[in-house]
């Protein structure tokens, strides 16, 4: 089992060009990917998308991409001979009105607004989509090294919460057949004192017969034990588990609801209210499980 929340970092440096490849990830009902990168690198978008996609099932993962190139050929300065012409005439014009003397250097002259320029050369796309497998892996690997380390505890946190379920659905199975005999106990008690004559046994068997079966949750037991069985097995899978708890956890809490609402033993109500406390709980963890 895994948590969706994580962080993983990687780094590469292939041939001058230098990428970081950072990935926070947090719950999600799908996979959610936003992209923190250079605009210049935005055809690698579907490269990371294809590489999460292989490996993480949900979450929302912020994506930060920092990147370097510092090869020789990766800039081109570049000199603008209108825009120098364009100067040297205007400075020539100053120095015929105001007399001063024209002395100008070369390295004055390249400092005038736009007369250099830095452009940037085109980037060569397969050697940064290797770059960024480079990076990227060791990023996704402490991403998911983290998620696992959570879903540990998480695992464990279910299962306890799921052995508390099962202790109060015992309470309530054992519970169960007394709360007949002390329904048919209590009615043959009411009737003889209302009546103050014989019970007619034939009669009180039949209000007990209807009471029994309007009130049997023999069948909510057995679901709600399977549930417990396929939690137990669930949390013990290595594959992505979330969705299918999800639906769990909706099975577990219909099943205690009809326990709850059939019943008119107090005991039986209170463990079923039990139940569901601890159903509550595990839907707020599982909020977090891919």
């Amino acid at each position: 089992m895994r948590s969706m929340t994580g962080y993983g970092r990687g780094s590469a440096q292939i041939d001058g060009r230098q990428m970081t490849v950072e990935l926070k990830s947090v719950n999600h009902r799908f996979l959610d990917i936003a992209f923190r990168m250079p605009r210049s690198l935005s055809f690698l978008e579907e490269d990371v998308r294809r590489a999460l996609g292989e490996r993480l099932s949900r979450g929302h993962v912020d994506v930060y991409i920092s990147y370097q190139n510092l090869r020789e050929d990766a800039r081109t300065v570049l000199v603008d001979p209108a825009m120098l012409s364009a100067h040297k005439k205007a400075l020539e014009e100053i120095a015929r009105l105001s007399g001063a003397r024209l002395d100008v250097t070369a390295l004055e002259l390249s400092q005038l607004a736009d007369v250099v320029s830095v452009q940037e050369a085109e980037e060569d796309r397969e050697a940064v989509a290797a770059l960024l497998r480079a990076a990227i892996e060791p990023a996704l690997s402490e991403l998911i090294a983290m998620r696992e380390r959570e879903g540990v505890a998480m695992a464990a946190d279910l299962a306890r919460r799921g052995e508390t379920i099962a202790q109060a659905l015992e309470a309530v199975e054992r519970r169960a057949p007394q709360t007949v005999e002390e329904y048919h106990a209590k009615l043959r008690e009411r009737v003889a004192a209302l009546l103050e004559a014989p019970v007619d046994e034939s009669r009180l068997a039949a209000e007990v017969a209807l009471m029994a079966d309007r009130s049997d949750i023999s069948e909510e037991i057995a679901r709600l034990k399977s549930h417990i069985v396929q939690l137990g097995e669930l949390l013990a899978s290595a594959e992505p588990v979330g969705r299918k708890l999800d639906f769990l956890v909706q099975e577990f809490n219909r099943e205690a609801n009809t326990i709850s609402s059939k019943s008119q033993d107090i005991p039986i109500t209170r463990a079923a209210l039990d139940m569901k406390s601890e159903i509550e709980k595990l839907r707020e963890q599982l909020q977090n499980v891919e």
